[in-house]
């Protein structure tokens, strides 16, 4: 079936029938459609406000999605025999709608997961920790480099912390909905976690305060999730 018309496509990583044809280039290999937000609009409180995370989930994040499946119908584009990981490797042989929409709605399947109530966020796992101390000398360390990254990407973007073929962790960022999992961008690597820095994931809330964002959204940092996908990485 190519493109997403008729039965959707809803998990490849559940959908037996096509596993063994999707090349395994993720720890958790992303669907073309929007799944479930893991949590209510209001989890993430105080550090993002309900208000935000609905119009983000539900408008901006949901417009990428709807967009994505315009793209790949348009651009035959069989998603039983491509993953979206494996889309994005190639991203430069698409229209300029493909590469928007893809990166953007990666981007922000990944994001949700980041995410949880504060004070359930835990700590980095063993192995993490040993690498983030090898690479950037300690946790405060990768956190102030990380915020620069943040804060320092011009206009609409992302920063991410990102492991790299030799499995050294970088910190790079990406301009609007790029990330190093593309081609075409100038960092490579598989995302570890990253930040949205596009003003709607913040402006309600922090208005042109940026930095009070990136600091606060330390609090909500899923270190469980990001643990097991750094175990599926490295």
């Amino acid at each position: 079936m190519a493109g997403l018309t008729g039965s959707v496509l809803t998990s490849f990583a559940n959908t037996n029938s096509n596993e063994n044809n999707l090349r395994k280039s993720s720890p958790d290999p992303t669907p073309y459609t929007q799944r479930p937000l893991p949590y209510s609009y209001s989890a993430l409180e105080p550090a993002i406000d309900a208000m935000t995370m609905e119009i983000h989930y539900t408008k901006h994040a949901a417009a990428y999605a709807k967009n994505l499946s315009e793209a790949v119908d348009a651009e035959k584009v069989d998603t039983t025999k491509i993953s979206l990981e494996d889309l994005l490797a190639s991203i430069s042989k698409y229209s300029v709608k493909m590469r928007n929409n893809a990166g953007g709605h990666y981007n922000h399947s990944l994001f949700w997961e980041l995410m949880n109530s504060p004070g359930k966020s835990a700590v980095p796992s063993s192995p993490l920790l040993t690498a983030i101390q090898r690479d950037f000398g300690s946790v405060d360390a990768m956190k102030t480099k990380f915020n620069d990254a943040a804060k320092g990407r011009f206009g609409s973007g992302w920063a991410w912390v990102i492991v790299k073929k030799d499995n050294k962790l970088d910190i790079v960022s990406t301009p609007n909905q790029d990330n190093p999992l593309m081609d075409l961008s100038d960092a490579k690597g598989q995302p570890l976690f990253g930040i949205d820095v596009w003003e709607h994931a913040y402006y309600l809330k922090y208005q042109n305060k940026r930095p009070d964002y990136i600091t606060a959204w330390w609090s909500v940092l899923n270190w469980d999730y990001i643990n097991t996908r750094f175990g599926k990485i490295s």
